[in-house]
């Protein structure tokens, strides 16, 4: 099968993903982390280099808490109008910085923008092992502040087992974002969803326990 990109993962039990990109941010990803420890759950944060240089103690408190820290790119451009080696560079500087936080090779990629092509999807998958990552929301557009009622409005038709739900931590002011998510970790907690990382997500589709997977779903 092609890489390509995961919006929804194929899986049978209640399960969801929630992803925060940009991070980690002292203020934002810091609340983020109380929330999901009093629910009892785990989330994917797809944090930037330049961000994960300035808070690399926030980036260390997101590991050990248990929740998995994906590759953003170093930068955050477009990875699509970027050269092959250009796109290499970015993935392998964040991929670098992720491991001095965490001691272990990263499992999955979110291209910024969600903007991404064949090349990259098979750069990714080919010379780094990942799984790259969209999102079943997307018209939530948290990242342009829209007010917490519209994100909760674009978000909820979207839940359903294995879906992979995209907010934001970083670049600017994300108190909307925490007020949506906190209803809707609650919302979902109360129905019965677990709240796991995307490579648990990944991991379930392909039928495996004790670890998680890697590459794309055959």
């Amino acid at each position: 099968m092609k890489p390509r990109l995961w919006n929804t993962v194929p899986v049978k039990e209640k399960a969801v993903a929630f992803t925060f990109d940009d991070g980690p941010n002292a203020v934002y990803t810091a609340e983020l982390l109380d929330i999901f420890r009093e629910a009892g759950g785990r989330a994917t944060f797809f944090m930037v280099g330049t961000s994960l240089e300035e808070g690399a103690e926030t980036a260390e408190a997101v590991h050990a808490a248990g929740h998995e820290i994906g590759n953003h790119t170093y930068t955050h451009p477009d990875m699509t109008k970027l050269t092959l080696e250009e796109a290499r560079e970015e993935l392998r500087r964040m991929e670098m910085s992720i491991r001095k936080v965490t001691g272990q090779p990263v499992r999955t990629f979110r291209p910024p923008y969600l903007a991404v092509d064949e090349r990259i999807l098979s750069l990714a998958a080919e010379e780094f092992q990942y799984d790259s990552i969209g999102a079943a929301n997307p018209e939530a557009r948290d990242w342009e502040q829209p007010g917490v009622g519209f994100i909760l409005e674009k978000t909820r038709p979207t839940i359903r087992e294995g879906a992979i739900l995209l907010f934001h931590d970083g670049y600017g002011d994300r108190s909307q974002t925490m007020e949506a998510v906190r209803a809707l970790v609650r919302e979902l907690s109360e129905a019965g969803y677990r709240l796991v990382t995307v490579s648990e997500l990944m991991a379930m589709a392909r039928g495996e326990t004790e670890s998680f997977g890697r590459g794309s779903l055959s």
